[in-house]
């Protein structure tokens, strides 16, 4: 079966370490890899049943999105495994102009980091965003939750999707790194998806099981947060944990479908 990795990070060659590097101190955390250029991820999904991955970077300034959309889209054009997210940030001067290019170019979701991006996931400018991403049927990967920081807290996606209930989001890392709780609490009952990426390592499969079970399984993506952790090994652990064939198709494929609105083969 074909095997979606929906949430991996890329950058330029002439940076990837040293943006690597930089989401190692973010997050005070030892990766698995240590250069997150295209070339590493070949080699990481080398020998793996990983067919696709979603490719994003995240814009940490406003000058900054146009450049990391064209590489997204140039790496994209290169490659049909890769399936390219745009990055979108608050201060951008005209997102609908930039959206629209970006999605000419063959771009078709976008990658939000309030965390990084020091935003409040539901500020004002990014509620545009929003409305922006519901009219052109584009979806939203969020990262959510952060035990040091209120900008990407869960209660505050819950206020966007029933302000935008025609929005599809992915609430990246459970909907919520590091408070999970928080997320079930907030997120259980609504109407979006959620990765599991950078969350197996540090709930232990059996939190992980619950979780999956407590949200269901018709919502629940598999991703690894490439360079952060290899993405083999990331579904290898996720294979282990006792699902079904039926649940690791509709986790590791059918339900990406839904999130992208394409079938994937």
């Amino acid at each position: 079966m074909p095997v979606v990795d929906v949430h991996v990070h890329i950058y330029p060659d002439k940076i990837s370490e040293r943006a690597t590097q930089s989401i190692g101190r973010f997050y005070n955390l030892e990766m698995d890899a240590q250069d997150g250029s295209v070339s590493r991820l070949a080699t990481s999904l080398a020998g793996s049943s990983i067919t696709h991955c979603v490719v994003c970077s995240v814009a940490t300034k406003p000058q900054t999105v146009a450049p990391i959309n064209d590489f997204i889209a140039q790496e994209v054009a290169a490659d049909p495994s890769l399936i390219g997210f745009m990055a979108m940030h608050q201060d951008c001067e005209d997102p609908a102009a930039e959206m629209g290019r970006a999605a000419g170019m063959g771009l078709c979701g976008i990658k939000l980091h309030p965390d990084t991006q020091a935003v409040n996931m539901d500020d004002p400018r990014l509620m545009r965003v929003y409305e922006l991403a519901e009219a052109r049927h584009l979806p939203v990967t969020i990262h959510c939750g952060d035990y040091r920081y209120d900008y990407s807290h869960p209660r505050r996606l819950r206020r966007i999707l029933h302000a935008f209930p025609g929005l599809t989001v992915n609430a990246a890392h459970f909907g919520g790194w590091s408070i999970q709780d928080y997320a079930l609490e907030f997120l259980e009952d609504e109407g979006c998806f959620l990765d599991m990426s950078s969350s197996m390592r540090f709930l232990g499969p059996r939190r992980t099981r619950e979780l999956v079970y407590a949200y269901g399984t018709d919502r629940i993506l598999f991703g690894s947060d490439f360079p952060m952790w290899e993405p083999a090994d990331e579904l290898a652990k996720f294979r282990s944990l006792g699902f079904s064939q039926a649940e690791l198709e509709a986790m590791c494929w059918h339900n990406a479908e839904r999130f992208l609105g394409r079938t994937i083969s």
